[in-house]
């Protein structure tokens, strides 16, 4: 597929222009063609304006329509498919089978809201039907429903290309809830995006919907970002990246003289705990897994379990004995871009400097392989990990840090001490029922999503997820970006007192 470098503007694409930027191949550093347009506060103008002009129509189709145009966004990403899974080879770096198993989830995630529109539940209706004779005061009727907040500003993750990205969870649940969408490309695969936006855009057409209700504006830099997030016609904004970023957002949006909210979803250490019954009699299983979790996707996920807590002893040690050997089989891997490489490095190699080093040999990797990482493994006690706070970082890559514990008890005192998280894991036998309920108890207060025996990477896609937590994991822990419920985020509730039949909305009706 030929690209044209241009950003997709409501119902027409911006003229190229000659000044930009490229993606640049992770692997191989080779700069890729064409020249992806700049964009800035006219583009953002442009299409906030569109989408706001158009936003009362789109808001006013039928359900059924709606799930129609959702259908027709899995069915035109699947007919590019091999342009997009090549071009998003190209500027990620990473393996087509997994590209592969990321477009179905992205093309599900489009059916799984379009099959949560045909019913009702996403409104979350409540009717409380008049009693005109009761005494002493009459009880009007009162019907809940809830209605679309307006344009929203998506921004694209560099660790899910297709998933998290123009055609991912945060553009579907926002036009499932009835929201045209903005999105501000990820610069690091600006070609995947525009594949799958002109994809959007001709499910758009072919749907019959307005046009203003889908945009896409490609930068490098900052200035597109912040010119949607102060733009008066975007009222609500979904982010996945830094804490830095998710920051800044959040921070211009809340400074409007209308402000709007910033589902930012901005990384986690994703602790795990490790009890001993369990460490003794299945540690070396629970090692050979932690590895793979900790490695997989190269340690890009903001779900990697980057913390692991245990108690000190000889089981511990056999543990990270067996750690060690499962991490020394992982080969080199290329990270999703050199600014990746680069924050990943300079984090691994500030740790070398405070907790013991166990396992990191960076020294193997040389320029013309690329953005290529091994894993690292660190070790430190409970009152240096609170100490030095930055050890409660995430390190964006395949990096972990153990912390040993003398007793139970300080396990506990360290989990109270932990920002919040997305996600929080515990191993336990049965044997220990009583230490697992009081550790749950207080990872409740931390995490938005607990896991007993089992590992955090890989969020399953269903109406039971919850992929958020309390802050710094997201800027609020309320909302979910994973699952059906994420199309709670962008609606809003409004009710009805006292109307004629004939004026309710259709979903209201007796």
């Amino acid at each position: 597929m030929d690209l044209s470098g241009r950003h997709i503007l409501a119902s027409r694409q911006a003229l190229p222009s000659n000044e930009g930027f490229r993606a640049k191949n992770p692997k191989t550093n080779e700069i890729l063609e064409p020249v992806f347009s700049e964009g800035g506060s006219s583009e953002v103008a442009y299409a906030a304006d569109q989408a706001a002009t158009d936003f009362d129509a789109f808001r006013a189709v039928s359900p059924l329509q709606r799930v129609e145009f959702l259908e027709s966004i899995a069915a035109e990403l699947l007919s590019c498919k091999t342009a997009l899974i090549e071009r998003c080879n190209l500027e990620t770096g990473l393996p087509p089978q997994r590209l592969e198993g990321e477009l179905t989830r992205t093309t599900n995630q489009f059916k799984l809201f379009a099959e949560t529109i045909k019913g009702k539940t996403f409104l979350n209706i409540q009717i409380d039907q008049g009693q005109p004779e009761r005494q002493p005061l009459p009880k009007p009727d009162i019907r809940l429903t809830h209605i679309p907040l307006g344009p929203v500003a998506i921004f694209g993750a560099s660790n899910f290309p297709l998933a998290f990205s123009v055609a991912g969870g945060d553009t579907a649940s926002a036009f499932a809830a009835g929201c045209p969408v903005i999105v501000k490309g990820h610069p690091s695969h600006p070609g995947t995006s525009e594949i799958a936006g002109l994809a959007i855009q001709k499910a758009v057409e072919k749907s019959g919907l307005p046009k203003g209700i889908f945009s896409l504006i490609q930068g490098s830099g900052n200035q597109v970002g912040e010119a949607l997030a102060r733009h008066p016609e975007i009222k609500a904004v979904a982010f996945t990246g830094s804490h830095q970023g998710g920051r800044s957002l959040f921070d211009i949006a809340s400074s409007r003289p209308e402000p709007v909210p910033v589902f930012a979803e901005m990384g986690s250490i994703n602790p795990v705990f490790i009890l001993p019954d369990a460490l003794a009699n299945r540690g070396e299983q629970i090692a050979q897994k932690y590895g793979e979790s900790i490695t997989l996707g190269v340690g890009q996920f903001c779900t990697k379990p980057g913390l692991l807590v245990a108690i000190k002893g000889p089981e511990l040690d056999l543990f990270i004995a067996a750690l060690i050997n499962k991490l020394k089989q992982i080969e080199p891997a290329t990270m999703l871009t050199l600014k990746i490489q680069k924050n990943f490095l300079d984090k691994v190699g500030h740790f070398s400097v405070n907790p013991e080093i166990l396992f990191s040999d960076q020294s193997c990797l040389a320029e013309e392989q690329g953005c290529q990482v091994t894993p690292s493994l660190f070790k430190t006690d409970v009152d240096s990990f609170l100490a030095q706070k930055n050890l409660a970082d995430e390190i964006f890559g395949p990096a972990a840090i153990i912390v040993e514990c003398q007793s139970s008890d300080e396990m506990l005192a360290l989990a109270t001490q932990l920002k919040g998280q997305l996600t929080a894991t515990v191993h336990a036998d049965l044997s220990e029922e009583n230490i697992c309920k009081e550790l749950f108890f207080t990872l409740e207060k931390k995490a938005g999503r607990l896991l007993l025996n089992d590992f955090p990477t890989g969020v399953e896609v269903c109406q039971a997820m919850n992929h958020g937590g309390p802050y710094p994991a997201t800027t609020d822990s309320r909302w979910t970006s994973v699952g059906t419920a994420a199309m709670k985020r962008f609606m809003r509730p409004i009710c009805y007192q006292n109307f004629d039949q004939s004026l309710l909305p259709e979903e209201l009706k007796d």
